[in-house]
């Protein structure tokens, strides 16, 4: 039953990021607000790889992969917003994949202790992704603004 509520919690954290951040184009790729900020594909790109270290840490044994350092690597790497919002697309399939593999009970025993969520339910991690997933598409609206282009509203069609 718990499946069903993700799969929907899932769906609409995606649809809200693509809706607000599908005004910026390729051509906006390499853009940054200032010199060292995340460009914005790497933005697209860290929220994509944000998905996916919440699930995979979820059901890992020592709990959340701590290497930030080299997950950085990966988001450096990125320079294209369609690779970006590949990896987006395939995080949330992968997401998806993960829900469908694990029960009720699963979802609802502790995390591994240790500083990310340590002890809480493994279904807390969606509201870890909702709230990540709502910074970036909020970064990249402001980043969409400076490019002089107009967000869409994230919730609803107008």
């Amino acid at each position: 039953m718990i499946q069903k509520s993700l799969h929907s919690q899932l769906a609409s954290m995606k649809e809200y990021f693509d809706r607000s951040t599908r005004v910026l184009a390729e051509q906006d790729s390499e853009f940054a607000p200032a010199p060292g900020m995340l460009t914005a594909a790497q933005q697209i790109a860290h929220a994509a790889q944000t998905v996916e270290w919440f699930v995979s840490g979820a059901f890992a044994p020592d709990g959340f992969a701590m290497d930030f350092e080299d997950q950085a690597k990966a988001i450096q790497a990125t320079k294209s917003i369609a690779a970006a919002r590949e990896w987006m697309n395939r995080a949330f399939v992968a997401a998806g994949q993960v829900v469908d593999a694990h029960g009720d009970q699963e979802w609802m025993a502790p995390l591994p202790e240790g500083p990310i969520m340590g002890g809480q339910p493994r279904i807390a991690i969606f509201e870890g992704l909702y709230d990540h997933t709502a910074h970036h598409r909020g970064a990249l609206s402001v980043y969409s603004r400076l490019l002089g282009k107009v967000p869409a509203m994230p919730y609803m069609e107008m």
